[in-house]
């Protein structure tokens, strides 16, 4: 029998059918994570946080949306610390720095320099301390407002611009910025631009005298521990992913933007106290990040769907840097927020 005729091998068994895990069980395994999730990274914050419940789960919220977080406080109160030690839980790349009066855009993004290689003398782009998953930018209101804008184009663009080349950020890239209180000697108030583009503007205030003596027992003692990491940054921007898969009722997106919109001044049906007492209200990007940290909210407490209370519990870290006071309210005491309490109690979650 010739070559060509000859019988073909016998074929081998079929391997079994794999079933193929399908969009919606992964998004299934990446709730029930973040529901679960939610404790252990409490727990494990605890390592090296005494306290500050409300403040963690703010910038949880804010990290698993995709946003980025202003972190406003006085010296000592382990803002630095908290985000380092959210850094390590996630498993980022992580850069610190120390906004001070003489810094330069450069110095964050980075600048090019002269480098010697094979084809002789070249101006090569040497990048700067803002090419990291997160970045730490401490005590940033102790910079002139140039120098803050240079976080302009990576906060919105995940990229910066140097020397006419575009250069694209690390995935997930995140701004983490502490603040003093303004009314702190040498420092200068964030322009509009740069605030609206912070999600959550969280407030970290003094702890209870029992959760200080645990700080100062803590500090005082041994080595601290160390964070273990519970993710890695692909499984953050997978929950990301799922968190804009959450559905949400039209009545609760339209009590969000009722809310950002009942913030504006001067506007038909603006309320006489905000014509009074407000100088410059919230815009889209607080409506959108409601939204949005709504539906992580929602997702942390095993919750498929986002509720009225999940908009009214992020009023605060959302519109708190978003709402301008005017001379008035400062003269009489209305502060942003006594203006917050106003429009929660004001605007109703249904028409």
């Amino acid at each position: 029998m010739s070559h060509s005729e000859s019988t073909p091998p016998a074929l081998a068994e079929d391997p079994p059918m794999i079933a193929e895990t399908t969009d919606y069980e992964r998004d299934r395994e990446a709730v029930n994570r973040l529901a679960n999730a939610r404790e252990r990274i409490a727990a494990e914050l605890s390592k090296v946080i005494v306290g500050q419940r409300e403040v963690i789960d703010e910038m949880l919220i804010a990290l698993l949306s995709g946003g980025h977080c202003l972190i406003t406080g006085a010296p000592g109160l382990a803002k630095t610390l908290l985000v380092k030690s959210l850094a390590d839980l996630f498993h980022l790349s992580f850069h610190r720095i120390q906004f001070t009066p003489d810094l330069m855009p450069s110095d964050i993004t980075g600048t090019e320099m002269v480098s010697e290689t094979a084809q002789g003398r070249e101006m090569v782009f040497q990048k700067g301390p803002i090419f990291a998953n997160m970045i730490l930018a401490d005590e940033i209101n102790r910079t002139p407002p140039k120098t803050q804008s240079a976080l302009l184009e990576a906060m919105q663009e995940h990229q910066v611009t140097a020397a006419g080349t575009t250069f694209k950020l690390a995935e997930p890239f995140f701004v983490l910025a502490t603040q003093n209180p303004i009314e702190m000697e040498g420092t200068y108030p964030l322009p509009e631009a740069q605030l609206d583009r912070f999600m959550f503007n969280v407030v970290i205030d003094y702890l209870p005298e029992d959760d200080e003596v645990a700080v100062v027992t803590r500090t005082t003692g041994g080595k601290g521990a160390k964070i273990e990491p519970l993710f890695v940054a692909g499984e953050l921007m997978a929950c990301q992913e799922v968190v804009r898969k959450v559905p949400v009722a039209e009545e609760v997106v339209r009590y969000a933007v009722r809310l950002a919109a009942a913030s504006r001044p001067g506007r038909e049906g603006s309320s006489e106290f905000v014509n009074n007492y407000v100088n410059w209200g919230a815009g889209l990007r607080a409506a959108q990040f409601l939204i949005l940290g709504g539906k992580t909210r929602a997702l942390l407490e095993g919750r498929a769907h986002v509720s009225p209370e999940d908009v009214r519990a992020l009023a605060a870290p959302v519109l708190r840097h978003r709402v301008l006071p005017n001379y008035r309210a400062e003269a009489e005491g209305i502060s942003v927020a006594k203006i917050i309490e106003h429009l929660l109690e004001t605007v109703p979650a249904k028409l």
